[in-house]
């Protein structure tokens, strides 16, 4: 399943958090980093199972989350749902 949402983060705090809340706050279903870059994340858990996780920036500023898995969809919500949102945007020809 695909998981996605907006965040005011930039790509390397997203990581930092990711790494931390898999690895500590869900011990039943911990996972741990097998790979990264600066805008990925992959981690791998119980019975092999993994997590990809990527953070697109977009242009209005706000960065959009994506992550994907096949066994940690509870987790992955949860932890998404830790995200800050992003601030709201300014609508045109607003008065």
């Amino acid at each position: 399943m695909t998981h996605e949402i907006a965040t005011s983060l930039d790509p390397s705090a997203v990581i930092a958090r990711a790494k931390t809340f898999f690895a500590e706050r869900v011990p039943n279903q911990a996972a741990f980093p097998e790979e990264e870059g600066a805008t990925f994340l992959v981690l791998r858990g119980q019975g092999g199972q993994e997590i990809t996780l990527a953070v697109i920036p977009q242009e209005d500023g706000r960065m959009r989350v994506r992550a994907s898995t096949l066994f940690f969809d509870q987790s992955v919500a949860r932890f998404l749902s830790t995200l800050p949102p992003p601030p709201p945007t300014s609508r045109r020809g607003a008065a």
